[in-house]
């Protein structure tokens, strides 16, 4: 069986040439290819042999993803991607164009297994997990077709990260690698629905990554309505988690909380969400949910979401209202995966 070579890093990929007999400079110069250029195909390694790419094709594979649909929003220059994978699945990507440069939005898996009731990636279930070469993929795909250099990464797309830990490790070790893309763990964020031995393990790894917790409601109540996850691990135990690794990384945790007309967003939950995070170096980032015909969740008016940021705000809590980059192209997780899937 072919190895899968883009997610070899530069130490694997080096024992792997000098076993096949080839001198040692070579592995980088292979290295620089798959992660700078960003080939898909090894004829396009052009100060390599013909020789030695005949040995790459025979004993490696490049794990890409093709654009299987593109959509382009009008309103703000965000583009969404449904790539097909080399088995022939799904997954979904998000382009979004920022001041300080271009954003990816990444999935770690086909699908997701976690349940929460508003999101349209679960809706089908988890098909499996990605390996690093698949989600680094998607970036290199985008990076391609639009002729740029991406900025930032953030970790929020189809999948849970945690149940994909090793290859999402793997992936952010060779994405910030200075032989690749060198993209610095400071602009990467990670979020996850929280499973909390996931927080415990990513802490020993003291990565300058931006831990971001899907918490989505300020009691246990709430949020097991909304989240199975929270039925294993509650909000006591999840926060107790944000913060020993606040205090083992200082870094600052970003808490996103997706508002639900007359469910979690009424000025109540946002005492009681003040009442949580209080004395947490936090950020809370409030979304309007995306409305998906098969969760029925509804998105919270305007007026209700200015109220409960207003509470959060004068409690002394950095908020912000997420923009709705993409709305007219159904730029939310799992959407169009599951429209295709569907037809």
């Amino acid at each position: 069986m072919k190895k899968d070579i883009l997610s070899l890093n530069l130490d694997e990929l080096t024992a792997e040439i000098t076993a096949l007999g080839q001198p040692k400079f070579r592995a980088k110069q292979i290295y620089r290819w798959l992660h700078k250029v960003m080939v898909t195909d090894f004829n396009s390694m052009s100060d390599i042999s013909l020789e030695l790419r005949r040995i790459l094709d025979d004993n490696f594979v490049i794990f890409g993803c093709s654009i299987e649909k593109k959509l382009v929003s009008e309103y703000d220059d965000t583009i969404k991607y449904l790539f097909r994978l080399h088995d022939g699945e799904f997954i979904e990507s998000v382009l979004m164009k920022y001041r300080y440069g271009y954003t990816v939005c990444v999935s770690s898996q086909v699908g997701c297994r976690m349940g929460c009731t508003f999101c349209a990636s679960t809706l089908a279930g988890v098909v499996r997990s990605l390996n690093a070469s698949e989600i680094l993929s998607q970036i290199y795909a985008i990076s391609r077709d639009n002729d740029i250099r991406v900025s930032h990464i953030v970790m929020m797309g189809m999948g849970e990260p945690f149940d994909n830990y090793d290859n999402v490790l793997r992936f952010l070790r060779l994405i910030s690698d200075e032989n690749g893309l060198n993209i610095s763990m400071r602009h990467i964020s990670l979020s996850t629905c929280g499973i909390v031995p996931g927080i415990y393990k990513l802490m020993e790894e003291n990565l300058q990554l931006t831990l971001s917790i899907s918490l989505h409601a300020p009691d246990d109540n709430i949020r097991s309505s909304m989240m199975p996850v929270n039925k294993k691990w509650n909000i006591a135990e999840l926060i107790a988690a944000c913060k020993e690794y606040f205090e083992k990384t200082s870094r600052r945790i970003s808490f996103e909380y997706a508002l639900v007309n007359g469910v979690n967003d009424t000025e109540e939950c946002a005492y009681k969400l003040a009442s949580l995070l209080k004395g947490m170096l936090c950020h809370v980032n409030l979304i309007p949910v995306n409305e998906v015909t098969e969760t029925g969740c509804k998105k919270s008016t305007p007026e209700r979401v200015r109220r409960f940021s207003d509470i959060l705000a004068k409690k002394g809590f950095a908020v912000t209202v997420r923009r709705e980059l993409g709305s007219d192209i159904n730029a939310a997780c799992g959407q169009l995966r599951r429209s295709t899937v569907k037809k």
